[in-house]
């Protein structure tokens, strides 16, 4: 099982390269489906990073590749005030990760991570026997009771910590702790919140 946090700084041997491609992809707020679950506006195509599915896998001890049907390699650009549909929540991958692009004079907030205080959980249990302990049949139940049901409830939350954001760090993470990014902030890419998401999936 790979480790439930990583953080590494300096993560890119060349992250302004990367920010500059990150950038000429295209960001249409315009184009974003309508009820979005994210803040921001993403990327109109992935930008893949050469060997990082191979370098991620051999830091979290397990083999990894893109998993289907998400944002994976896709870059996110949050401005201030842009809000989705969802607050704290869970990723549909076997594991996470995003890499800020963000200059370093503009860099504020980062990724929260939370406590359920109703159930006390600060992550969907990976185990049936965990999911029981905290009073719920399945993982289903549990999520839609305390994930989808207290998403958008500030109160019902406490944050445990943040991961700072800063240039060119990568967090990896299990995307079954209850996570949450931190506002945009910025007028346009300049100055705004842009990060590079990554949503593994398990390789047999």
């Amino acid at each position: 099982m790979p480790p439930s946090f990583i953080m590494i700084d300096d993560f890119l041997a060349n992250p302004l390269e990367l920010r500059r491609q990150a950038l000429a992809l295209g960001y249409d707020a315009t184009a974003k489906a309508a009820g979005a679950n994210y803040p921001g506006t993403v990327s109109s195509r992935a930008l893949p990073i050469s060997g990082l599915d191979e370098h991620v896998s051999r830091l979290a001890g397990v083999s990894l590749g893109g998993a289907a049907g998400t944002l994976h390699g896709h870059c996110r650009l949050t401005l201030k005030g842009e809000a989705g549909q969802s607050g704290v929540h869970i990723d549909p991958a076997y594991y996470s990760g995003i890499l800020s692009l963000t200059p370093p004079a503009h860099c504020r907030g980062g990724t929260d991570f939370y406590r359920h205080r109703r159930t006390g959980l600060d992550a969907v249990p990976r185990s049936g026997d965990g999911v029981a302990a905290a009073g719920y049949g399945d993982h289903n139940a549990l999520i839609e009771d305390v994930v989808n049901r207290d998403t958008r409830q500030p109160s019902r939350w406490e944050k445990s910590f943040t991961a700072p954001m800063r240039f060119n760090r990568l967090i990896l993470f299990s995307p079954w702790l209850f996570h949450n990014s931190a506002p945009g902030f910025g007028s346009g890419p300049d100055d705004g919140r842009l990060v590079y998401l990554m949503f593994f999936a398990a390789r047999s």
